[in-house]
């Protein structure tokens, strides 16, 4: 089994005194159910799996909301193992499909706080939006999980000593040209195979990005088939356009008619939300970002849209024959589409998150002063605006405007060169006329994108 960072979420939430119930959610397939197997084994605790959706007749099992005749019951039904004096894990997998488990977490809290529970389930956000149930809030957790991020495929590939390189880094250290090379060619490498831990998996045994890539065409029809379970009739038609479509939008103010001309923009927007809440896509919105938090000041009616992992969205381009070597020489259509979408991945499922992927950037349109910066983060209460290129070089005009406009100091850019650090002093175009811009630049390559929420620049 690959590492995973959000791992160690997990184990210390099991060694935590005062324990709520732990939900697992994310999309389909970025690996819930072999995380919290991975986290008993760590901790050495007893696991009792119970997948509601292969046991139907369990169901009525919750509606006595009463925790120890659930756990006698099944142990009895499905021979589950007596963990002695050894911890309980309970993973209730697929929990979507008895709602009255989500209610019996409150039970399980209250009148078994030592027992450790886990739910997750692959359509989970959909049952969650209905609320038609009582929800046990403030009686449970959450952990948002998400694809395999870079360092976690370099573990899972054999490249585990680029990785603890990666985690031992510290801004100002020179990193060597070879070594250099060797993490882009890596980072080129997870351009195609993406985070999909099947996908990871099957790559690392056969080297062929191939494999990984027919595992790419399942987890996509996987996600298709689900459609019929949230959609039907003309709605589920536009639903499996707008996935289609999707992928070839990464990075693009989103706006209707390029999904298609003749749908209505309602029901774009319907489709863009069932896939957002099942955790296909990802929404960046604009923030005006005079301050934090950036939220306050956003726009949910300009966005733009990334997909969940960079694997399947290359797949869904139609890429399957493409091999490293095209991205090695630079024979890649829109190469900076895919830089994007790496750091929205990275910045989305980045390991111990505790709410939804919230993204933000800065968009200002007008017949001459037209600017976006790629993503805005916050770093210790203070906004930093974080420019991607898929080269060596690239204009940064926007940049100078959107620190000219919010006085701000600090600015990073991500491209495929070496770290280094510049002092920015340039004048600048605004809408208030020209304007001095001083800031310090931090210039890191892609592949050591996480240090910006360290801040140590």
């Amino acid at each position: 089994m690959i590492p995973r960072a959000a791992l160690a979420n997990i184990t210390n939430w099991i060694n935590r005194t005062h324990r709520k119930p732990l939900i697992l959610r994310g999309a389909r397939q970025v690996g819930k159910s072999t995380l919290v197997r991975m986290a008993a084994l760590a901790c050495e605790a007893v696991l009792w799996e119970v997948n509601l959706e292969r046991y139907p007749n369990l169901y009525s099992l919750f509606q006595t909301r009463d925790p120890q005749q659930i756990l006698r019951e099944l142990a009895l039904i499905l021979n589950l193992p007596n963990p002695g004096t050894r911890p309980l894990l309970l993973f209730l997998d697929e929990i979507q499909e008895a709602p009255e488990a989500l209610v019996c977490l409150r039970y399980f809290y209250e009148e078994m706080p030592q027992l450790l529970v886990v739910a997750a389930g692959s359509l989970l956000e959909f049952t969650l939006a209905k609320a038609n149930f009582s929800m046990p809030v403030g009686r449970v957790e959450y952990l948002w999980l998400g694809p395999l991020d870079f360092s976690e495929f370099l573990q899972g590939t054999g490249a585990s000593s680029l990785a603890d390189f990666l985690v031992q880094w510290r801004v100002g250290q020179t990193i060597p040209d070879a070594l250099h090379q060797k993490l882009l060619e890596k980072l080129r490498e997870y351009f195609l195979v993406g985070g999909m831990p099947e996908a990871v998996q099957v790559f690392a045994q056969t080297g062929q990005f191939t494999e990984a890539q027919a595992v790419h065409r399942s987890i996509l029809d996987t996600y298709k088939d689900d459609f019929g379970k949230y959609a039907q009739g003309a709605a589920l038609e536009k639903l499996r356009h707008v996935f289609e479509r999707a992928p070839l939008l990464l990075g693009q103010k989103v706006k209707y008619k390029n999904f298609h001309p003749d749908w209505k923009a309602n029901e774009i927007r319907q489709a863009l939300e069932l896939l957002e809440r099942a955790g296909i896509v990802v929404k960046v919105k604009h923030s005006e970002s005079s301050g934090v938090p950036l939220s306050t000041q956003e726009d949910p009616t300009v966005y733009k849209l990334f997909f969940v992992d960079i694997g399947l969205a290359l797949n869904a381009w139609g890429t399957g024959g493409l091999e490293l070597s095209a991205f090695l020489e630079g024979r890649i259509f829109e190469e900076g589409k895919l830089a994007e979408q790496f750091a929205a991945q990275a910045l989305a499922y980045s390991a111990g998150r505790h709410e939804a992927p919230r993204l933000f950037y800065w968009l200002r349109e007008g017949k001459s002063t037209n600017a976006e910066v790629d993503f805005l983060l916050t770093v210790r209460q203070t906004v930093i605006p974080l420019e991607i290129k898929a080269g060596t070089s690239g204009s940064l005009r926007s940049l100078h405007q959107f620190m000219a406009l919010k006085k701000l100091g600090k600015a990073v850019r991500c491209d495929l060169l070496p770290p280094s650090a510049q002092q920015v002093n340039t004048t600048v175009m605004t809408p208030a006329g020209k304007q001095a811009v001083n800031y310090q630049l931090q210039n890191l390559p892609l592949y050591l994108l996480p240090f910006v929420f360290l801040g140590e620049f």
